[in-house]
């Protein structure tokens, strides 16, 4: 049975039920005696131990599977919740995420081994004291390997296989007799049967079975099967990997020398060719490697749409069946109000689609949102600081690409509010603060782009530690200094291995973070501002488009070429007189509305032919990113159109000022200007 179809699926239930149980256990920390809270962390480990168990994936069911053990005992009042079990239960989690991420990527769980976990959780349910558990081999997590006593004798033949077993001996293949005893209470023997086999093929090759494969696939067997395995693995981590399986009670693996062939020959059933055999065990890795490279990609990502939405989207789709129907009826001799009314009803309709579309594709923030709860909780441990998180706006909807696309800078960004940005308790009380800080990260739509803030109320960003520091690492003059803006300073935080700290921590002070925020925002159109009062808190504001797809753009000419420029970068549109143009440091500037407007001649930047250029007025175009603004020259305006973004390809990105090209009404190619990269 091939299980790989239902991968995705697998993966999409288990990263919801691993994001409800972050949000429990955080709760949980807060209020242990809710036993609302141990019922329903233990339904989620119960579920991921059915479905990783029924998909084969022996790490993560083994794992829930000692997990479940410790809240049913809390759940039956046997076991008190403690911080030591919540911080077990954090790491059973983080390893669950791994695993879930690993199968994500390649198809496998990976090499995570929580053989650590295993015993911690063991020794919570006998009672014991966690805190000294050390790492031990894969095979102490689970028992001993298991040696037959009188009533587990083998009643599998090998007498028709003897030559093999000897030639596979010769050449280095282990030769293992396996016994894997199931729990009495097994509902589906041939299911886990199945997950047995499936585990040890990975790692060898089965030779033949008692009672035979079919028998067992039909479940015609009591408790227990047998196996001839041959194998390049010791006998400890084969008995280990398989009773990582749940409702397997016990593994007998049984080592084959020379002098255990004819002490164990009785009756055959199979024969198998050992060269295929061995061959295959050789190349094995090469396969598992093989495997993943073309396991990766293997899932797709998606997004989770109510019902409504696609409901509204197959109605549109209908009426857009219906108007071309209705456009076909109408010949060349039709009246032409019917054919106006026609378009004019096919453009609704297709607007309408758009829209429809584009609220199929959006997903809340609260998807990435949900990540910082924890990483807020570790780093205020680790930092000795009393920090709270507040969120607000999660349900605040952004297109797929561009969530997928923020949760790293916001890590930057909260990780440097913890450690820079908010003080030690002892500090906060000396300033007249309470002691506990708290992080805000918030939400919230304006216009066509997603505001996300996050603020602190700790010390702020001091302007004149920045300078000296920039003055020191020579990424400013002190002549340049004096002439900067005290927010010009604070924008100097975007530079590359710019830091203001002196010691580097595992948090942070090595430079890189804020100039990787800049950079990754940018990269999706969007922009990051710094807001800051020196003793009071900063604030850092992030602007996106609401989707990456479909935008609305002004249309410009330069020359002969067509060009679009995104609405939201435009702050007006204007004429200015050449005769006002000034020349301050070799860049044109004007003075407009009592600000110096900097002029950025756009047929220069795109190496167009300059004509025109000694016209009186000239058109310009006024952008702005964040609080900064610019004027494009252009040739002249062609209005207001809604756009489709296509990519360059991979051979012209990185091109200055251009983001992708778009295809107009008739064909023609129109490149996307891309105006934070002219600042």
């Amino acid at each position: 049975m091939d299980m790989s179809q239902y991968l995705e699926i697998f993966i999409d239930e288990s990263k919801e039920h691993l994001q409800t149980m972050n949000e429990i256990l955080l709760d949980l920390e807060n209020n242990a005696e809710n036993m609302s809270y141990l019922s329903e962390i233990f339904r989620i480990a119960h579920t991921l131990k059915g479905m990783s168990g029924t998909m084969g994936f022996t790490k993560v069911a083994a794992l829930t599977h000692k997990m479940e053990n410790v809240l049913d005992l809390v759940r039956n009042g046997n076991l008190k919740v403690t911080g030591m079990i919540v911080d077990v239960l954090f790491e059973c989690f983080d390893a669950l995420e791994e695993y879930i991420d690993n199968l994500e990527k390649t198809g496998k769980e990976g090499d995570l081994d929580s053989s650590v976990l295993v015993v911690k959780l063991e020794k919570i349910a006998a009672g014991d004291s966690v805190d000294e558990t050390k790492p031990k081999k894969v095979a102490d997590a689970k028992s001993e390997i298991a040696r037959p006593t009188d009533d587990d004798a083998f009643h599998i033949s090998i007498n028709d296989v003897e030559s093999i077993i000897s030639k596979a001996i010769e050449m280095g293949v282990r030769p293992y007799l396996i016994k894997v005893v199931l729990d009495k209470g097994c509902m589906l023997k041939a299911a886990r049967s199945f997950i047995v086999f499936n585990t040890l093929e990975r790692f060898g090759e089965i030779i033949k079975s008692f009672p035979l494969a079919e028998e067992i696939e039909d479940e015609q067997f009591d408790d227990s099967f047998e196996l001839l395995y041959f194998s390049k693995l010791d006998e400890n981590y084969t008995q280990s990997e398989l009773m990582k399986i749940s409702e397997i009670v016990k593994v007998i693996v049984l080592p084959l020398s020379e002098l255990d062939l004819i002490e164990h020959a009785k009756q055959a059933d199979v024969e198998i060719d050992i060269e295929t055999a061995v061959a295959n065990e050789e190349t094995s890795k090469s396969k598992e490697d093989n495997a993943q490279s073309k396991d990766k990609g293997k899932t797709s990502k998606t997004v989770r749409v109510e019902i409504g939405r696609l409901d509204n989207l197959m109605n549109l789709v209908s009426e857009l069946i219906i108007i071309k129907t209705r456009l076909e009826d109408l010949d060349t001799s039709s009246n032409k109000n019917n054919m106006n009314e026609a378009i004019e009803y096919l453009e609704r309709i297709t607007t309408s689609l758009h829209d429809a579309v584009m609220k199929v594709r959006m997903v809340p923030v609260e998807r990435t949102f949900n990540r910082f709860p924890r990483l807020v909780r570790d780093l205020s441990k680790e930092l000795g600081k009393n920090i709270k998180l507040f969120m607000s706006g999660e349900e605040t909807e952004v297109d797929r690409t561009v969530i997928d696309e923020i949760g790293d800078p916001l890590i930057h960004l909260i990780r440097n509010s913890l450690d820079h940005g908010i003080e030690s308790p002892e500090v906060r009380l000396k300033v007249g603060k309470e002691e506990n800080g708290f992080v805000a990260l918030r939400a919230y739509p304006d216009g066509n782009t997603v505001v996300i803030e996050v603020e602190d109320d700790g010390k702020g960003i001091n302007p004149d530690i920045i300078k000296k520091k920039a003055i020191e690492k020579k990424v400013i003059t002190t002549a340049e200094s004096e002439d900067m803006s005290e927010k010009e300073i604070i924008n100097l935080l975007f530079n590359a291995g710019f830091s203001t700290v002196d010691k580097v921590t595992d948090i942070s002070g090595r430079g890189v973070g804020l100039d990787v925020v800049k950079s990754k925002i940018e990269a999706i159109n969007g922009t990051v501002e710094v807001i800051s009062t020196l003793g009071q808190g900063s604030k850092f504001v992030i602007r996106l488009p609401l989707t990456l797809a479909i935008i609305q753009a002004l249309m410009v000419n330069l020359d002969d070429e067509k060009y679009a420029i995104p609405l939201n970068n435009i702050k007006e549109i204007t004429t200015i007189q050449t005769v006002k143009i000034t020349m301050v440091q070799d860049q044109e500037v004007v003075l407009y509305r009592n600000k110096t407007l900097p002029i950025i001649r756009m047929k220069s930047v795109l190496n167009i032919n300059e004509g025109h250029e000694d016209l009186d007025e000239l058109i310009v175009v006024i952008v702005k990113k964040g609080e900064v603004e610019a004027g494009l020259v252009v040739d002249s305006l062609i209005g207001q159109q809604e756009i489709v973004i296509k990519s360059l390809g991979k051979y012209l990105t990185g091109i200055k000022a251009i983001a992708g090209a778009t295809i107009l009404g008739n064909g023609s190619v129109a490149l996307i200007v891309d105006p934070n990269q002219l600042f």
